[in-house]
């Protein structure tokens, strides 16, 4: 099935954007628009400031200077973060022991997201729907430690869409997911784009896939090196120079 194209109306702009952790320069003068329906990779070599730009979108994390808007609002009057879903790095990293089921970890994203006052019957459905929208649903009653990382991964991110929310933002979601359950993984993304008209932002190493899957790309090392369609990513100058100077944007391939 083809790809969304991105023409869509600006969900999230990020205008000249600097960081610093401590006296360390993380970004610097990061411009990058990010509209609906785009299929967004970001990609860049370690210590690049990806997920740094990830927190600052979600004003986690706050710019010595830049701006940042959201749904054509400023980050400090934007309150309708039901909107976005969000499933940070590690997101899999916890108590393996803890006594908490697949239905409760997807039913704290109604709490995140700040929808009140629904009745236990709706809150089962809607849950229900969005396990089955990761493929998930036959596990609602399992203890979420007792799962695979790579079912646990796909919990979260049912967690992160149960309020359907417009964009979906995802930090390294592939870490620990074994290669065979890599394709089924971005089924289930590429039909949340499709089919629920979900704009997704994902930060990734995984390049081989970046042709199938994305539409657009945008490459950070510190500052913003290219943000386009991948195919022309592959044929551009910045990408060439940066294979001359041997600075590898991506970790690995499988």
């Amino acid at each position: 099935m083809a790809l969304i194209e991105s023409e869509g109306p600006l969900l999230i702009d990020v205008e000249d954007v600097t960081y610093f952790y401590d006296r360390i320069r993380v970004l610097d003068g990061i411009t990058l628009k990010i509209r609906e329906g785009d299929f967004l990779a970001i990609i860049g070599p370690n210590g690049s400031g990806k997920t740094t730009l990830l927190k600052i979108m979600l004003g986690l994390l706050k710019p010595q200077k830049g701006r940042i808007s959201l749904f054509e609002k400023s980050l400090g009057r934007f309150t309708d973060w039901g909107k976005i879903g969000y499933v940070p790095q590690k997101a899999t990293h916890f108590d393996s022991f803890f006594p908490i089921s697949v239905k409760e970890v997807v039913s704290l994203g109604l709490t995140m997201s700040g929808r009140k006052n629904i009745s236990n019957r709706k809150t089962d459905s809607i849950v229900k729907d969005a396990l089955a929208k990761v493929e998930m649903e036959e596990y609602l009653t399992h203890r979420i430690g007792a799962l695979s990382i790579g079912q646990q991964q796909r919990v979260f991110i049912a967690r992160a869409i149960v309020s359907h929310p417009a964009v979906l933002i995802l930090d390294e979601p592939m870490t620990g997911v074994d290669t065979g359950m890599q394709e089924r993984f971005f089924h289930i993304l590429g039909n949340l784009h499709r089919e629920e008209n979900m704009t997704i932002v994902m930060v990734t190493h995984e390049i081989g896939i970046l042709d199938k899957h994305f539409n657009r790309v945008a490459c950070l090392n510190q500052k913003l090196i290219y943000h386009g369609r991948h195919d022309e990513f592959c044929r551009s100058d910045e990408f060439k120079k940066m294979i001359a100077d041997g600075k590898h944007v991506i970790s690995h391939i499988h």
